[in-house]
């Protein structure tokens, strides 16, 4: 292939001649293509392992044609090759086309010049006729990639992230080479003195991943498979390697979870022109996705948020009158802070809230200073920025295009076109005024939204409000402490501002610990769990959902439908028809805004108490966060999310409270009781007025306060549990204590809680104060950080996916042993070779979409299908001796015969039906199969089959025309 010149200064180097003129010369590496002994041979394998280990593209093109003038001493690299043949024909192209012209030059450098434009030329040529398209790689990365799909056979769909230099352990001896990772695969290969190893994993093979450490060796990967382990050591840069793996892996589960492939993200952040290129723009894509989705979970922003980059800086605190050091977050939507000391200060400014972006005037004390100043008169001042221009810019660019969002939306929604020439002009000066930069969006009032139509009728208030049970005379000790803490927080407000842009700092989560007060319960909700948000942004989507999904009824509504009169029904508020149908409204919309979550268990009861303190539109929202962002993959149909936290529970019992792990090991108590507390955030568990205090603290600081909490409830009962002889009398104990878990503060009438009325009560526990529990979490078990709950959820993960395969694996050997005459260990290897075609083609591609050949609706018998190309390649692989002229023939016969419903796709359940007569049968089956493979197309519904194998063979002694197939599936 004819690659860019590049200039070599060591001709001759481990490079033998074959051929030269005077203009130029082809080489051939030393050692590749002998075949002699002695000395030859010693080169050969030193120089292969030199080129192994210094990662030289001379491995994979061992043959390179040079270009140079008499009178220089440098080489241009113009050229190379895998094999003579091929570079064979770019000397012969070079002796015909070039070599006579450049006697004509006068000039060497004019020669030169001519030369590489020439060969730049033809590349340019060759890449607009092939449509290969320019990308951010560069060369050396580029010889990584055709070294990657040269040494593993892997087709051009498989796209290398980047590679690394390491010894790989096969025994007892460490192999130096490379670690080249892919979306798909994990794979290594060494050349050692002759000898090579080559290893290739799949993502979705891996059950553990993780760094280890041994006495000679302090840095080491090991990852295990099902069946082996391998271990990786002596790398320049283990952490990044490692975060890539695990990266990598968690892309593989999320595809045995979804069945979708990856898309590459071809809009990446704006590099500055400064910013080097040092690694591949898959790898780019890749850790732009890592640090967006911290950032996400940082400030509880949309799934669909971009991070477009952060810079170090200070914001002044008109609260306590300094200036905080921490780092600004700028995305396409946001502009945040958060402090370097934790739970400092952090801040959100969505820009639909900008109205001033204006650059102050610099000084020793107050340098680079950026003004921003919102809708509701707050003002925020950064400074100590670093390129200040370009972050203006950029911000500047996003607020262009949130204007023309907010025009669009406006417009849709019946506005008076009339606006638009305004907004364009007030975007266009917004952009191009400096340095003062302005947007004014005051034209843009909050968008009516019409929750009472006649189409879609919903709740517009919360239920607490319409079923709250308060005499207005009624005035007691517990209603002042509600006032004084509505006092507290309207003070809070006063101080450090209201709504998305309030500054929330230590004193907010003090707050937030003593207890939201009920009225302000919902607001506050929406604004720390960010659903405030994702309802700014969708006005109108809710009472669409809701409109289209009236009269609809599927699976998930039937779900519903049986499990709306057990939500809170102890609540007056559901126990009528308005909170019911606000309650169905909302699942139902939900089940259809999500169709791949649908309706699970225990999505009523968190529902139902959504419901009572926010607007039905709000309490849907909430639910959107919930499902999607804070609790993910908790409501599935499998639980995936909430088995992955009961994993992280069971590591954080055994650090926490050490004492107690063997024993709730031995009874099996953590397995039952996490899945409850976590799904229903121990609304099910505890009662009521005690557990939306935890779901006030929930959606401030999310899933840890979960795992603080059990863990204190668990470490308070230790002495019971240990002398516990059985897991119903530890479920008992813990029941019971949950049950006396009081809200001495809260206004609400009591609720009789449902729990406690099938409790025995002869023995009253005693009482203890919900405020007192959550401060005792958080001192005994507030160091528990979100980043190390991340890093344990990611090998829970791991284990929690693989081991639902497993199970998955054998259900479906267990359903169809009896209908078949293969083993189950036979069954258990056909359904992973089946399931891994089936990932294959989600990953690269095939001839149907990933939804058709994934219905997760039907038994797991039917749920994977694959097209005709890839039962081609499980067909030469199972039956070698059908291998020959007509192997395509046989092929398609076979799968047209077992493709019964004719949809092109066949099913696990076929696929074993049509093989065991095949692989077990006895020679009149067989006979027969092959019979029924060649009548097919002549099958009519009350045609018999061959009575006698006899009849049957004589089928085979006809002539007959074998037809030729083109990879698809035809009509024989």
């Amino acid at each position: 292939m004819w690659v860019h010149p590049e200039e070599v200064l060591l001709a001759n180097a481990l490079w033998i001649t074959e051929r030269a003129n005077p203009y130029f010369i082809l080489q051939r590496r030393k050692g590749h293509g002998t075949r002699g002994g002695g000395g030859l041979a010693v080169s050969g394998l030193l120089v292969g392992t030199l080129d192994v280990v210094l990662d030289s593209s001379a491995r994979v093109a061992p043959y390179r044609i040079l270009y140079q003038t008499p009178d220089s001493l440098v080489y241009w690299t113009i050229a190379c090759g895998g094999s003579r043949r091929e570079v064979t024909e770019h000397w012969e192209w070079l002796e015909v086309n070039l070599l006579q012209t450049l006697s004509i030059f006068e000039n060497e450098n004019d020669i030169t010049t001519f030369v590489k434009g020439k060969i730049q030329g033809i590349i340019a040529e060759y890449n607009k006729i092939n449509g290969v398209k320019e990308d951010d790689d560069t060369d050396k990365f580029k010889e990584a990639i055709v070294k990657f799909h040269k040494l593993f056979g892997m087709p051009d769909e498989e796209k290398l992230v980047n590679y690394y230099s390491c010894s790989y352990w096969k025994g007892r001896v460490p192999r130096q080479g490379w670690m080249y990772l892919s979306i798909n695969h994990l794979c290594f290969y060494s050349f050692l003195l002759g000898k090579e190893a080559k290893l290739v994993i799949r993502w979705v093979d891996i059950t553990q991943l993780e760094k280890t450490a041994t006495l000679l060796l302090p840095d080491m990967i090991k990852v295990s498979t099902r069946s082996s382990e391998h271990f990786f050591s002596v790398f320049l840069n283990i952490t990044e390697t490692f975060k890539l793996m695990e990266q990598l892996a968690n892309i593989a589960m999320r595809q045995l979870l979804d069945n979708e492939g990856f898309e590459q993200d071809r809009s990446l952040p704006k590099l500055k022109k400064k910013s080097p290129k040092k690694v591949s723009a898959l790898k780019r894509d890749l850790d732009a996705r890592a640090k967006s989705e911290r950032y996400r979970s940082l400030f509880r922003l949309p799934k669909d948020e971009k991070l477009d980059g952060h810079t170090d800086c200070t914001l002044w605190t008109p609260f306590s009158k300094r200036h905080i050091v921490g780092q600004m977050f700028v995305s396409t939507n946001y502009i945040c802070f958060t402090s370097k000391e934790e739970n400092l200060c952090s801040l959100i400014i969505p820009l639909r809230e900008v109205t001033i972006v204006e650059k102050a005037d610099s000084s020793s004390v107050l340098p680079s200073p950026l003004s921003i100043s919102t809708k509701n008169r707050m003002t925020f001042l950064f400074a100590n920025l670093k390129d200040r221009d370009f972050l203006v810019q950029r911000i500047s660019d996003f607020l262009q295009q949130t204007t023309l969002k907010m025009y669009f939306d406006k417009d849709i929604s019946g506005s008076d076109s009339s606006m638009s020439e305004e907004v364009y002009s007030r975007a266009s000066s917004f952009v191009s005024c400096s340095p003062q930069l302005r947007l004014r969006t005051e034209v843009y009032g909050d968008r009516p939204l019409n929750l009472n139509g006649n189409t879609a009728p919903t709740a517009t208030q919360t239920l607490m409000t319409m079923y709250r049970r308060r005499s207005p005379e009624e005035f007691n000790p517990k209603l002042a402490k509600e006032f004084l803490k509505e006092q507290a927080w309207k003070i809070h407000f006063a101080e450090y501002g209201q709504g998305i842009c309030m500054y929330r700092t230590q004193k907010t989560r003090d707050l937030v610990l003593k207890g939201i007060p009920e009225s302000m319960r919902g607001e506050l909700w929406l604004l720390f769990s960010g659903a405030i948000n994702e309802m700014a942004t969708h006005p109108g989507y809710y009472e669409e959902l809701v409109e289209k999904s009236m009269g609809q009824y599927n699976l998930a509504t039937e779900e519903i439908e049986r499990d709306l009169h057990r939500s809170l029904p102890e609540h007056p508020a559901f126990q009528n028809e308005i909170g019911i149908s606000a309650l169905r409204r909302v699942l139902t919309a939900y089940a259809f805004r999500n169709p791949n979550i649908g309706y699970c268990q225990a999505m009523n009861i968190v529902t139902s108490v959504l419901l009572l303190y926010a607007k039905e539109e709000e309490a849907f929202w909430l639910l959107v966060a919930l499902c999607e962002r804070m609790l993910p993959d908790y409501y599935n149909t499998r639980v995936v999310g909430a088995l992955v936290d009961q994993g992280v529970f069971e590591e954080l019992a055994r650090d926490y409270v050490p004492q107690l792990y063997d024993c709730m090991q031995d009874l099996g108590v953590i397995s039952t009781i996490s899945l409850s507390w976590f799904l229903t955030l121990f609304l099910s568990v505890m009662p009521f007025e005690s557990a939306v205090v935890v779901v006030d603290c929930f959606f401030y600081e999310g899933i840890k306060v979960i795992f603080q909490l059990a863990l204190a409830v668990l470490e308070a009962n230790v002495d019971k549990l240990l002398n516990c002889k059985d897991d119903g009398e530890a479920m008992t104990v813990l029941g019971r204590y949950l049950d006396s878990v009081s809200n001495k503060d809260s206004t609400l009438p009591p609720i009789p809680h449902l729990h406690s009325l099938i409790m025995d009560d002869t023995e009253p526990y005693p009482e203890v104060d919900i405020f007192t529990l959550i401060a005792a979490s958080y001192q005994k078990f507030g160091t528990i950080r979100a980043d190390l709950i991340e890093q344990m959820r990611f090998r829970q993960r791991l284990k929690v996916i693989q081991t639902l395969e497993d199970t998955t694996k054998r259900n479906v050997v267990r359903t169809i042993v009896t209908d078949t005459a293969f083993t189950i260990d036979e069954l258990e290897e056909l359904y992973a070779l089946f399931k891994a075609e089936h990932l294959t083609s989600c990953y690269w591609g095939g001839n149907s979409s990933s939804i058709e050949r994934h219905d997760p609706s039907l038994p797991y018998l039917e749920q994977y299908r694959i097209d005709f190309q890839q039962f081609k390649g499980m067909f030469i692989l199972l039956f070698p001796w059908a291998s020959g002229a007509h192997t395509d023939v046989m092929a398609v016969r076979l799968f047209r015969l077992l493709d019964e419903n004719g949809d092109s796709l066949i099913n696990f359940k076929e696929f074993v039906s049509g093989l065991s007569d095949a692989c077990h049968g006895d020679l009149t089956e067989k006979l027969k199969l092959l019979y029924r493979m060649h009548i097919l197309p002549d099958l009519s519904p009350d045609q018999e089959e061959p009575d006698s194998a006899f009849e049957a063979t004589q089928y085979f002694f006809e002539d007959i025309t074998p037809e030729c197939s083109q990879g698809k599936v035809i009509s024989v």
